[in-house]
Formats: C-alpha cells, structure tokens, sequence
C-alpha cells in the first residue's frame, strides 16, 4: 500500500501544502485552526513526517533564533534573560535557539547565511552586530521575520530595539565635567567595519560633541580603539598617562574596558575617585563590584522588548503598531568619580 504524502494531507485538511509545511514546520506562522485540521489529517493518513516536526506541531512551538556574541559581551547574557523571560510569558510554547557571533563590531552575515540549516528557526533576533544588505536579502528570501537590537541599523524592513547610545556618552560628559575635570580620556571598541555606526561609535560622538559645547574638545591623541578586553585597556592607559596630566576624566565604552582603566591607574600608584575620574557603560555587576560609575542600560527590558516585537510579527499580530524603540539611558554614581572636584 502507497504510503500517504505530503499532498493526501494537504488535500484531505482543505489547505495548501505550503500550510501543511508550516503546520510541521514553524506551527507558530499559522492559525491554531489551520494546525489542528492538519494534524488531524496526519493522524488519519498515518503520515509520517519527522517525529519531532509533529511533536512540536502538537506543542505549538515556535522557535526563536538570537545572534549575539555571547561569548565576549556579558551584556548580551542580561539581554538574553530579558528573550527567555518574554518568551515564558508568551501565551505559546517558545523555542530559544543561541547562535554565538564572535565579534561585536563585525557583520552578522556568516551566521545569517547558516541559521535555516543549523536551528530550523522561525524567526530572528540579531544583537550588536549588523544585518548588511546580502543578509537582509537572504532573510528576506527565507521570508524569516527578524528584530535588530542595538545593530547600528535602522532597517524600515525589521523592527528595531536601540537604547540611546549617543545620550549615554552626554550623561558621562556631564557627570565628568561636574567633577571638574579638563582633561579627557575615551576608550572605545576598534571598528571591525566602517559601514556601519557602532555603540562605541555613538558613545563617543555624545560624549565627544558635549565637551567641545562646553569648550573642552578632547584631541585625537587622548581617544584610544582597542580590542575589548581589560589587558588591552590597562595597555592603553598606561600609555596615555605619559602624556596625559592627573586630574582627568576618562570615559571607556564599557565595564570591561573601565576595570582595565582603573587597574593601570592603581598600578601608577593613583587612586581613582581622586586623581582620575572614570565612568564606564553597561552598569553591571563588574562596575557594582569595583564601585565604578556606570552608565546603565536597559539590557533585560531590551531583550524582552524584541521577543515581544518578533513573536507579533510571527504571529502577524497588529497589537502595536511601534516598529522601532529607543529605550533611555541614565547615571549610576559610584565611587570612582568621588572626590575628584578640582580647585
């Protein structure tokens, strides 16, 4: 006896096979109705897919892919629990599949390319890396829903999560400058690609273009692009403080890079909070522990923002018609900025 195929399913639910696909294979994309006359058509055929496309079918389970790098940026892990927070409230079963991208300031696009055939995923969440042309295309052609979250891109084709990165660097402009400083200190990530406009890139154009309003521009040789890692920010400012007179303020694009700052102070002997203001980005638990000054983002609310964004447009839900979202920035005062007021 010929054994059923995809086709007798399809003909005896009354739908496409395309419908029948999606009902197996990304049950999140159509209506519940849809899913239960399909399976009821499998069960009646005795069709035999793949076990685990009927057991997820039965679920309801949608699977969500993140790309972030994981690996080298611990605020992705607070933007992580955000996803899987938001995907726990969901009134639907959500799958949470992890792609690691291994460099912030690169492109998105080798995992882009890649993702169908690893995770079989429904839809995307791209974190800190950009979505250049060609992975736009290929996720278009897989007609993949996809959120951007702080990627340095606003793409009218994918809703899109930023947290104001230019007001972050104003805030640490402003706080410094309370502290009376005059002299001036950033510390960013190094560029992996110019074509596009990366959060060490903003953080730097808030805090550079609010000292020179206030009359303190901060010279070329007092910036410093480094890979993101704490032995390269002590390297970099053991450098600077040859040329660079105490007191100054010092802004680093992150904790990581601020904890470096402060152990190449220490190690001058110098004491931060007194004869070096440093302010860092990220408000984590690095800056709580080393009493540092941080600007704080909101890294949980911004990954549960982008699964609620991604699992409406899966669902092709209109309950909000806001694509884009720009959460706000603030100052965490702490120990390292202290007592560096000047004469």
């Amino acid at each position: 006896m010929k054994s059923p195929t995809i086709y007798d399913v399809a003909n005896r639910a009354g739908v496409s096979i395309s419908t029948v696909s999606l009902a197996l294979n990304h049950p999140q994309r159509v209506s519940a109705a849809s899913r239960q006359r399909v399976l009821a058509a499998v069960d009646a055929l005795g069709f035999q897919p793949k076990s685990e496309s009927v057991s997820r079918a039965r679920r309801g389970v949608g699977r969500v892919g993140v790309i972030a790098a994981f690996t080298n940026y611990s605020s992705f892990h607070a933007r992580l629990d955000g996803i899987l927070e938001g995907a726990a409230e969901h009134r639907s079963p959500v799958e949470v599949v992890l792609f690691d991208h291994p460099k912030s300031a690169g492109s998105a696009d080798p995992l882009v390319d890649t993702v169908p055939v690893k995770g079989q995923v429904d839809g995307l969440i791209v974190m800190g890396a950009p979505v250049t042309e060609s992975a736009a295309q290929r996720i278009g052609d897989l007609q993949m829903p996809c959120v951007l979250v702080d990627s340095g891109t606003l793409d009218p084709r994918f809703p899109t999560v930023e947290v104001d990165d230019y007001r972050g660097g104003v805030l640490a402009a402003e706080h410094l400058l309370t502290r009376g400083m005059e002299r001036f200190i950033f510390l960013g990530e190094a560029q992996g690609s110019e074509q596009y406009v990366s959060q060490s890139q903003l953080r730097f154009q808030g805090f550079s273009q609010e000292l020179a309003r206030c009359g303190f521009p901060i010279p070329d040789t007092q910036v410093a692009l480094i890979a993101h890692t704490v032995d390269e920010a002590r390297r970099a400012v053991e450098g600077l403080l040859m040329t660079v007179a105490v007191p100054f303020g010092l802004f680093a694009h992150s904790d990581v890079l601020a904890a470096g700052a402060i152990r190449a102070v220490g190690d001058r002997g110098l004491l931060p909070g007194r004869d070096v203001a440093v302010v860092g980005y990220d408000d984590s638990e690095l800056a709580e522990a080393l009493d540092l000054t941080s600007v704080r983002q909101p890294l949980r609310e911004s990954g549960r923002v982008a699964v609620r964004l991604l699992l409406d447009e899966l669902q092709q839900e209109e309950t909000t018609a806001v694509r884009n979202v720009q959460l706000k920035v603030s100052l965490v005062p702490r120990g390292s900025t202290v007592g560096t007021e000047t004469a």
